[in-house]
């Protein structure tokens, strides 16, 4: 089983988390990787962010990554947004 953890951080606490499981492994690691993004970004009612490439290293080297204001549209009222890989 696939399982994503999107965590939303403000001043060094968590405000928001929730976790988002794929058992269909038809699809290849990274569209669930996107599709995990995509229900983690629509519980918590936000645009989806930016892939910078900051964070394409970073996923790459730690299964893990930070969304900043840089990465969105629109004004967050958050510091980050962080994704974690926690089981595959």
């Amino acid at each position: 089983m696939f399982r994503m953890w999107g965590k939303i951080w403000k001043d060094n606490h968590m405000l928001r988390d929730t976790v988002v499981s794929f058992s269909d492994y038809s699809l290849s690691r990274t569209q669930m990787v996107f599709q995990s993004l995509d229900e983690i970004c629509c519980q918590f009612d936000l645009s989806k962010p930016i892939w910078l490439d900051a964070n394409i290293n970073d996923f790459r080297r730690h299964d893990k990554t930070r969304f900043n204001q840089d990465s969105f549209i629109e004004h967050i009222d958050f510091d980050y947004l962080e994704i974690q890989v926690i089981e595959e």
